[in-house]
């Protein structure tokens, strides 16, 4: 059997008509805007900021911003290009699926999995610790048996809000957009209040050094699983800070950018995919860098990275109530909480998506790709994601998610940017409402960029990463290799022709 079949553009958009497998189209610009900057500002600045700099950066965690800022952004330009082109939910898989052929689709369908239920748990275990933060000494106060995938029985909290979120998505994403554009609206709102009130409370004594000399790496940090792969590769010693420790730094708050591919699994569901998707994604990833990198620089303005501690779940309200600003530190933990819940849904929304193209093209059972008779969503597939999502959300700790969330990203991101190139060579007929500048450029330097940051992870995140893809690799060669319906109908032609 042909392991590397495409499946055309051409056919791809063909099935988005069947009438059991139609997504309605109820998206605009503007929803896509909002969809991207809702998914994108999440647990990356509010949770991830405190940690990166105590432990990576200082200061210069808003280099870091900028270092995955560049890397997304020249990814974003590819995805923005392949969704204007192909406009079929499933993202990276689909866009795979046109030019690389069918096992690499899989591939990358199955690290999307990865990505965005990994992405969604990790999300609502962060809402989880703002919440218990916000309750913290009050009759609300969550137990600790039930607050925690490490220290309790599980995290109560965030298996709540996984399974709340799930319902929210089947009922429509018409419905889910609306309630998004009112939570992003408070999001915004928070995060430019941490902007303007705390300008006022920055010692510029705390920007020095901005970037922190390097230091060897706390005792207990020097075996491979917890050292970068990099540092494993060239035998280097491992440290914190310095230009290493940005680049390490980048690496992590990478997961703070991780959502704007959301737009693109959406493209199925817009009125006009090939002007739309291309301003959602860009659009939504312009605005948060700039936001990312303003906070980041009043936060360590506002405290030395030296004194925060990189285990606070809440590090943003932290940094306002050392300063006697209690108040703020309660709003911004509302603002969190709220914010937290929407990014969580749109990242399941994502794997929700990603799963339908998958199960419609024969590589997971077809009954999956099923679509509600009145609500017009996957409504199985949504079922089992949300289950699974409360599961892992319920028992992991938000760390090992985090990491895992990265490596997951930038290998879709590396072949979406290898893929615009090849789709250029191989379909150059193609129609484009988008196209890449100094596309082979641009592409190479995004792969490069994402390589990079990739081994900058750590060891153990690489491990996880690889056990993941070997089980997906036995599911593909057990049941999609041999149900694909591209495969059916090649060998269906075949029979015919003899």
């Amino acid at each position: 059997m042909n392991l590397f079949r495409t499946k055309s553009v051409e056919q791809s958009i063909a099935e988005t008509d069947e009438p059991e497998h139609r997504l309605k189209k109820t998206l605009g610009a503007l929803d896509l805007v909002v969809f991207g900057v809702g998914v994108i500002i999440g647990a990356g600045i509010f949770v991830l900021t405190g940690t990166v700099a105590a432990s990576n950066s200082g200061p210069a965690i808003a280099i870091s911003f900028a270092i995955a800022g560049l890397a997304c952004g020249l990814a974003a330009l590819c995805y923005a290009e392949f969704a204007s082109t192909v406009p079929v939910a499933g993202s990276a898989y689909t866009f795979s699926y046109a030019t690389f052929g069918e096992l690499i689709a899989w591939i990358i369908g199955w690290d999307l999995v990865l990505e965005f239920t990994i992405g969604s748990a990790a999300l609502s275990t962060s809402f989880s610790s703002y919440l218990q933060e916000l309750l913290d000494g009050t009759p609300f106060e969550i137990p600790a048996s039930l607050s925690s995938a490490e220290d309790g029985l599980f995290n109560l909290p965030a298996v709540l809000v996984a399974l709340a979120v799930m319902t929210v998505l089947i009922v429509g994403i018409k419905f889910s957009s609306r309630l998004n554009q009112v939570v992003v609206a408070i999001k915004l709102a928070v995060v430019l209040l941490v902007i303007v009130a705390g300008i006022g409370y920055i010692d510029r004594d705390n920007y020095s050094p901005f970037v922190p000399p390097s230091e060897a790496a706390p005792e207990g940090a020097g075996g491979f699983m917890d050292v970068t792969l990099l540092s494993s590769i060239f035998g280097l010693e491992p440290s914190v800070y310095g230009i290493a420790g940005v680049v390490a730094g980048a690496a992590i708050v990478f997961f703070a950018f991780i959502g704007f591919d959301i737009v693109a699994t959406t493209a199925e569901e817009t009125h006009n995919p090939q002007r739309d998707v291309p301003r959602g994604i860009l659009g939504s990833l312009a605005i948060v860098t700039v936001l990312y990198m303003a906070v980041s620089l009043v936060i360590t303005g506002m405290q030395d990275f030296r004194d925060i501690d990189p285990d606070d779940a809440a590090p943003l309200s932290t940094a306002f109530t050392v300063n006697g600003l209690d108040w703020m530190g309660d709003v911004i933990a509302v603002g969190a909480c709220i914010g937290l819940i929407v990014v969580a849904m749109i990242l399941m929304l994502g794997q929700t998506r990603v799963g339908f193209a998958m199960a419609r093209d024969g590589l997971l059972p077809l009954p999956l790709a099923k679509v509600h008779p009145r609500f017009g969503t996957p409504y199985i597939f949504t079922i089992i994601t949300g289950v699974a999502v409360a599961a892992i959300a319920g028992f992991v700790p938000l760390s090992t998610l985090a990491e895992l969330v990265n490596i997951g990203t930038l290998f879709a991101f590396v072949l979406v940017s290898a893929g615009v190139v090849v789709l250029r060579r191989t379909r150059a007929d193609l129609p484009r409402g988008f196209r890449v500048p100094a596309a082979p450029l641009v592409a190479g330097v995004a792969v490069l960029m994402c390589l990079y940051l990739m081994l900058n992870l750590s060891g153990g995140t690489w491990v996880r990463f690889l056990v993941w893809m070997g089980i997906g690799l036995i599911v593909y060669f057990a049941y999609g290799m041999r149900n694909s319906r591209l495969g059916r109908r090649e060998s269906t032609v075949e029979e015919t022709a003899r």
